[in-house]
């Protein structure tokens, strides 16, 4: 894919809650399986994370009904402790994450290239609603 025809979508929440709980909750397999999904017709039964450049990610995403299920899985380009996160997906697409402390919370803006399969809206809502979830997880803990 060359650089004229990528779409590179952006989304972001604001989490209240302090900087190092919100990377503790990004990054630590025991809790990445409680909040990543788009919906509670999906899980994540199983998360894999060796945070460093380098290093490899994997979650297992599946239906709760055991019909589809899918490996999310990259590796990581880059890693600032409680600034960035950079990483390659297993299809070749970029992903950036930022994290940034604020009056209001930390702000976690997620910027990733779009795939062809689906719109860009649906991309945008399903990624979206996956960082919600993130953010109600996070501020109940």
């Amino acid at each position: 894919m060359s650089n004229e025809s990528k779409t590179v979508i952006t989304i972001e929440a604001i989490v209240n809650a302090p900087l190092e709980k919100v990377w503790l909750c990004w990054t630590t397999p025991d809790y990445i399986i409680q909040w990543n999904s788009a919906s509670e017709e999906w899980h994540t039964p199983r998360a894999e994370n060796d945070l460093q450049t380098g290093g490899r990610f994997s979650s297992r995403m599946e239906s709760r009904d055991g019909t589809m299920g899918f490996d999310f899985e990259g590796v990581y380009d880059d890693v600032i402790p409680h600034q960035l996160i950079s990483y390659t997906m297993a299809d070749g697409r970029q992903v950036k994450i930022t994290f940034t402390s604020t009056p209001a919370g930390t702000q976690v803006v997620e910027s990733f290239d779009a795939e062809n399969t689906h719109s860009h809206e649906m991309q945008r809502a399903g990624w979206q609603s996956i960082l919600d979830n993130f953010k109600r997880f996070v501020e109940n803990q």
